[in-house]
């Protein structure tokens, strides 16, 4: 497996060079990074090919792999929508990441596919939980053929968007898209409020093309419930069991925010043990 962290864990990531990002994750014994795409920043929809190629020349300078692409754009732009311009809207940045995470080399980038309500829900905007999965299941189905072309899987995840609540649902909807190309994006502190992330592992087996790692406290039960790798109450020895019996190699991405030095070389202390579990 790949020990990778996301570009969003490095310290005001957006005002610095990709180059000092890429050597400060290297420094800190980390072999992939996660790049991110946003608005604004390194990479947005509208990025070039030839500033993704100039970016992976960059990484490969440094001597660290880019691993896959992280994105919060699903927030802003619901695949699960009920306004058909701005559900339009969401399709093609959609488009427009993977053509980017082809042109990046890359197999998988991360979709927040839609919102019931959450995180990036407007005011109390809600979605009926029926319409939101049916439209996030056709946009996907209008997406894998620009995903195949990229060779690139979109990449699902499970997060606090009260929709896709449970693997076997998780399981079924990402079949349902009716493609390969619609995968799982498996985040394994996420999903611990209500459940246990070796389930959701050996449920979804090989449907799963990237992973993030976080821990969560159970008993806190809000956002304030994550924390630092292996002092929550993810079950690595069990999640680590869970990826190796469904064949699991890919990349497993720290995923934290703006981390100073001593906080990365604690992040891959952790990462070195559960990678050796």
């Amino acid at each position: 497996m790949l020990k990778s962290i996301s570009m969003w864990a490095l310290k005001d990531f957006e005002k610095r060079p990709a180059k000092e990002l890429f050597a400060e994750a290297k420094e800190h014994g980390f072999d992939g990074i996660e790049v991110v795409i946003g608005n604004a920043g390194h990479l947005t929809p509208d990025t070039t090919q030839g500033q993704c190629k100039e970016l992976v020349k960059t990484a490969e300078k440094v001597g660290i792999r880019i691993s896959s692409l992280g994105s919060g754009l699903g927030w802003g732009h619901p695949l699960s929508t009920t306004d058909t311009e701005a559900r339009k809207k969401a399709i093609d940045v959609l488009k427009k990441s993977l053509r980017v995470g082809g042109w990046l080399g890359i197999d998988c980038i991360l979709l927040v596919p839609g919102v019931v309500s959450g995180l990036g829900a407007k005011g109390k905007e809600h979605t009926p939980y029926d319409v939101a999965y049916k439209n996030m299941q056709s946009a996907i189905r209008d997406c894998v053929s620009t995903a195949e072309k990229a060779r690139v899987k979109i990449g699902v995840e499970n997060v606090w968007n009260k929709v896709l609540l449970t693997p076997l649902e998780m399981r079924d909807f990402i079949d349902g898209c009716g493609s390969t190309w619609a995968a799982a994006y498996l985040d394994v502190g996420n999903m611990i409020v209500t459940g246990y992330a070796e389930d959701w592992i050996r449920i979804l087996g090989k449907r799963v093309a990237c992973v993030h790692f976080k821990d969560f406290k159970r008993d806190v039960g809000t956002l304030a419930g994550f924390c630092d790798l292996l002092e929550g109450d993810v079950n690595y020895p069990e999640v680590m069991k869970a990826f190796r019996e469904i064949g699991y190699d890919g990349a497993c991405v720290a995923e934290f925010f703006g981390l100073d030095s001593a906080g990365l070389g604690k992040v891959s202390a952790a990462m070195d043990k559960i990678l050796a579990m």
